[in-house]
């Protein structure tokens, strides 16, 4: 099946065309269709079998037809990242470089007032992250009661990073009647419930079982001790035996990670970046710019980078830790292997990744196979604290036994002094004992004690002189004044 049986119009063709592609891959044969024939699609397959077109290939067909209006976007396309959200807006450019269509990207880190503008002029295609769309309609500034068309893009990451609230609220504020187009790479159950309420009499489009990898990618899998400073000396290892490696990203599941494990890779000379979500957009854009054109070949990130970026050419993902979500390894992974080409992945585990591991390997339904040997061939290996406990217990150790000897020489002289020392100790708790036991002990009535206390009371009661009426003798020289009547 050629594009051309998809019914897309000829300037979408000869964009295509322009572009390299003859072929559809599956989920763009099936989806575009259904698309053109304003039915709600629920699309469902792996990351990198190219989604993005599968949407963005009709929407531009079906826009040429009619015009934006000031604040009222007609479409409404909706991702998880600014990354996302960018790739998008450049998918757009580049297939509809025949057409005169307004594209508008409402993402953090810009500059308002450029946004406003743009909404102000009206677009055809709006894109936007869920937080930086809900901004502008708190502003007043963009009206969503004309949209015709809602993308939901990677509902999964949208689930995972909290946005299924503003999702919901972005759903009530766009007419009924939309068309809806909801494309997911997994499929759990919180998804499905939102997939059930968005859209309407859907067409499911699915074309691979939900969470599995793409065939064109070698998984393996690297034992390592769990130290952080022996899992970066057997990534560089790695690195340095990959074969074909062209370029590569490196994920970790923290962010404060990526920026240690980037300080380590440019101090042992390899060209590296690092992309997470702390950074500003500008230097976001400016890392994943200098890794497409190859000025750094190696992106240590976070699993911001995880979804949907589509830079063709990487040759290698490398799991510096294991994800914790089995599903974030699909879409690490699917970073590799795109549009047909072979892809290799490499997860760094310890023995403390058995379960996520299974986890994995349950949600993909396969096993995968060691690059070497096993966890039960590495040697027993301690911890950085275990050793650093150790150096203190020997030096603790050392010092003690410096101090011994320097008391043995005064043992004998001390021992000597020792006995008076504790008598008198002795003598100070008795006392103690005594006077509390004293002081715990009742008053009787008629005792010199209690009437010691007695007289102690009536002398404190005694009246100590004349009753003191108004100020005394410390009236202010003001009230003293005589006043004049009259």
């Amino acid at each position: 099946m050629s594009f051309a049986e998809l019914g897309l119009s000829e300037k979408v063709l000869t964009a295509v065309t322009a572009a390299g592609y003859s072929t559809p891959t599956p989920i763009q044969a099936q989806a575009i269709p259904h698309v053109l024939a304003r039915k709600d699609v629920l699309g469902i397959a792996q990351t990198g079998t190219g989604k993005t077109a599968a949407f963005t290939l009709p929407m531009l067909t079906i826009l040429e037809t009619g015009r934006a209006r000031a604040r009222m976007p007609r479409t409404l396309i909706l991702e998880p990242t600014r990354e996302l959200a960018a790739q998008v807006e450049e998918n757009f450019t580049r297939y509809g470089v025949n057409q005169k269509l307004s594209v508008a990207l409402l993402i953090g880190g810009v500059s308002f007032g450029d946004q406003d503008a743009k909404i102000t002029r009206g677009v055809d295609v709006l894109i936007a992250t869920p937080g930086r769309l809900l901004d502008h309609v708190e502003r007043g500034k963009l009206l969503l009661t004309g949209v015709e068309l809602l993308v939901i893009d990677e509902a999964d990451r949208m689930l995972d990073m909290g946005f299924i609230p503003d999702i919901e609220r972005i759903c009530k504020l766009v007419p009924f009647t939309r068309q809806t187009l909801f494309f997911t790479a997994t499929m759990p159950p919180e998804i499905t419930r939102i997939s059930e309420q968005f859209l309407h009499n859907p067409v499911r489009v699915e074309v691979s079982r939900p969470a599995t990898a793409a065939a064109t990618i070698t998984q393996r899998l690297i034992a390592s001790n769990p130290q952080d400073f022996e899992k970066r000396e057997t990534l560089r290892k790695l690195i340095k035996g990959a074969t074909d490696l062209q370029n590569a990203i490196v994920f970790c599941n923290r962010k404060r990670d990526v920026a240690t494990l980037h300080k380590s890779l440019l101090r042992h000379g390899f060209p590296a970046v690092a992309l997470h979500g702390d950074m500003d957009q500008y230097a976001r854009m400016a890392a994943l710019e200098s890794f497409r054109t190859g000025e750094n070949p190696i992106l240590v990130a976070s699993d911001v980078a995880a979804r949907g970026l589509d830079i063709p050419a990487v040759s290698h993902v490398f799991n510096f830790d294991v994800p914790t979500h089995a599903e974030d390894y699909v879409h690490r992974i699917g970073r590799t292997g795109r549009a047909g080409r072979e892809g290799a992945s490499f997860t760094i585990v310890t023995r403390h990744d058995d379960k996520l591991v299974a986890a994995i390997e349950k949600l993909t339904g396969q096993t995968i196979a060691f690059e070497g040997p096993g966890l039960d061939a590495l040697p027993p290996g301690e911890a950085r604290e275990e050793r650093r406990g150790k150096r203190d217990d020997k030096r603790s150790s050392a010092r003690g036994r410096g101090r011994g000897e320097r008391d043995g020489k005064r043992r004998d002289h001390g021992e000597a002094e020792a006995a008076p020392a504790v008598e008198a100790v002795e003598e100070r708790r008795e006392a103690r004992r005594q006077r509390s036991r004293h002081e715990a002990e009742p008053i009787r009535p008629g005792t010199p004690e209690r009437k010691e206390r007695g007289e102690r009371r009536r002398n404190r009661d005694e009246d100590d002189g004349p009753q003191v009426k108004g100020l005394g003798d410390h009236v202010p020289a003001f009230l003293l004044r005589p006043v004049r009547i009259g």
